[in-house]
């Protein structure tokens, strides 16, 4: 077994442009249209970090409750202001709630 620990944190700051450590709990996802996200949660700070492709890496700071259903368009899922699908919206439940433990407060 080779020891390759940290090798995707560095490959995902460059992709997403952002700071992203070995520190962070990282998260990747590519949709079906090639659009790629990736999410980065440090231990201690009370929110996430989310960049998507289709919004020119911009980052968006997130947190438990930040996905929302039809607040802005009746059946629309959104992250702060950005748009995103079913699929998209899965992925980063899932990233929040494995990275909950991280956030101060939380257990």
């Amino acid at each position: 077994m080779n020891d390759s620990s940290g090798a995707i944190e560095p490959f995902l700051a460059h992709l997403c442009g952002g700071e992203i450590t070995a520190k962070d709990y990282v998260g990747y996802f590519l949709n079906e249209h090639g659009e790629e996200l990736v999410f980065a949660q440090r231990r201690g700070e009370k929110t996430a970090r989310l960049w998507h492709s289709d919004a020119d890496w911009e980052m968006f700071r997130i947190g438990d409750h930040s996905i929302r259903v039809g607040e802005k368009m009746d059946g629309m899922i959104t992250v702060n202001d950005l748009i995103i699908d079913r699929a998209e919206a899965t992925w980063l439940s899932s990233c929040l709630a494995a990275s909950r433990h991280l956030r101060p407060g939380r257990t």
